[in-house]
């Protein structure tokens, strides 16, 4: 099992709640996907009290854990208050934390995510930082009391994958006990099981599934993919290799004369 802030996840696969056909296509993916957590945009979800409520019912008949996000706060002080109203709304202490820092390519602001962080962690969150596989910044967010870190894989929303594989797999070797999960960017199961061999904890991702043709099936086979990941780990995979080597053995093979 997959433990973050003490909770053990029965699964790798943290699944957005956004931009689904219908309520119904939200809920069969979900079952179909066996995701373990359930982000949600505050914002939206406080917009409208009665469709708030409708969602709300939604999510909790799910039974998964939920992880309320600050999705389109720009600066710390958005970051917060989000926050707060978040614990409030859900009743939990997590957070996944956005402090969007560039508008085009929803990058996190560096300077603001450390800052809501520190604060958040002072007031008894559990912080998921949405951030790059910037070494440096991943240092200050533990400091800053976070234990768990979420680099992206690509920007939100592009499903590119993972852009930066020698980043990411520097931050893992950099930091092996923090529980890690590759957040945004990705577009095909086979970058979660990609992410998955690298040695990562988890993937949380919305748009892939989402926006498929087929979300449910999407949401199916990023599950059967994920698994498919972890079990590539766990198996000790070999190294790759500059030169050929045959499989089957020159010693006891017959030669005809």
């Amino acid at each position: 099992m997959n433990s973050f802030y003490g909770v053990k996840l029965p699964t790798a696969f943290m699944l957005g709640t956004a931009n689904y056909p219908s309520p119904a296509i939200l809920d069969a993916a979900f079952r179909q996907s066996q995701a373990s957590v359930a982000t949600v945009s505050v914002r939206r979800e406080a917009a409208g009290a009665r469709a708030g409520e409708g969602f709300w019912r939604l999510i909790r008949e799910l039974g998964v854990q939920v992880l309320p996000n600050t999705a389109g706060c720009h600066t710390a002080s958005e970051a917060v208050t989000t926050a707060h109203m978040a614990r409030e709304l859900f009743d939990t202490n997590w957070i996944k934390l956005e402090v969007i820092g560039h508008s085009d390519s929803l990058q996190p602001d560096p300077f603001g995510l450390v800052e809501a962080a520190t604060i958040l962690c002072r007031d008894g969150f559990k912080v998921f930082p949405y951030t790059t596989e910037d070494l440096v910044l991943a240092d200050r967010l533990l400091d800053a009391g976070c234990e768990v870190l979420m680099p992206w894989g690509a920007p939100i929303g592009t499903g590119l994958g993972l852009i930066n594989p020698y980043g990411l797999r520097s931050l893992r070797a950099q930091y092996p006990h923090v529980p890690m999960v590759i957040d945004a960017g990705l577009g095909l199961p086979s970058q979660a099981a990609q992410a998955m061999e690298m040695g990562f904890d988890a993937v949380l991702l919305n748009t892939a599934v989402a926006k498929a043709g087929d979300p449910v099936a999407m949401a199916c086979a990023f599950a059967k993919a994920i698994k498919a990941g972890q079990l590539a780990k766990t198996a000790d995979p070999m190294e790759p290799r500059d030169m050929a080597e045959p499989s089957t053995p020159l010693i006891g093979k017959a030669f005809l004369q």
